[in-house]
C-alpha cells in the first residue's frame, strides 16, 4: 500500500491543473518503487525523498507532467527517458496515461538507482 503524506494530500486538494489526475498517477508510481521513498512539499511542490531529494514535480506544466530529478545526471538512464544536458538535473515528461504505463519500469528504475547510490555512499539518513 502506498503511503501518502497528509501535507502533500492537502497540497493536491488545492492543486488546480488539467494534468492533476496524471500527476497523482505519477506520484503513486514513484512511491510504489520502494517503500522507503517519502514525500513532502519543498519549493512549493511535491518532492520525493530518500536520504535527500530525489525529484520534484513542476506544478505549472499544463500539457504534460514534468518531474525534475535534482541530480538526475548522476543516475543511470538506460531507457533514455530523462531530458537535459546540464551537469546536475534532468527532467522527465509524461504525456498521458499510456506514456506513463510505458515509462513506469524505467521511472521506478531511476528511483531505485537513487536509493542504491545513496546507500552506496553511506549517507546518514538523519
Amino acid at each position: 500500500m502506498v503511503r501518502h503524506d497528509p501535507e502533500v494530500d492537502a497540497w493536491f486538494d488545492r492543486y488546480d491543473n488539467p494534468q492533476k489526475d496524471l500527476v497523482l498517477a505519477v506520484r503513486d508510481v514513484v512511491l510504489e518503487a520502494d517503500p522507503r521513498v517519502g514525500e513532502c512539499i519543498k519549493w512549493q511542490a511535491p518532492t520525493f525523498t530518500y536520504q535527500g531529494n530525489i525529484a520534484s514535480f513542476f506544478p505549472r506544466s499544463k500539457k504534460h507532467v514534468s518531474l525534475m530529478f535534482h541530480t538526475g545526471a548522476a543516475l543511470p538512464d538506460p531507457s533514455g527517458i530523462l531530458e537535459g544536458q546540464g551537469s546536475t538535473s534532468r527532467s522527465l515528461k509524461i504525456l498521458d496515461s499510456d506514456d506513463l504505463t510505458a515509462k513506469t519500469p524505467a521511472l521506478q528504475g531511476l528511483v531505485r538507482s537513487w536509493i542504491e547510490l545513496r546507500e552506496g555512499e553511506g549517507v546518514d539518513p538523519s
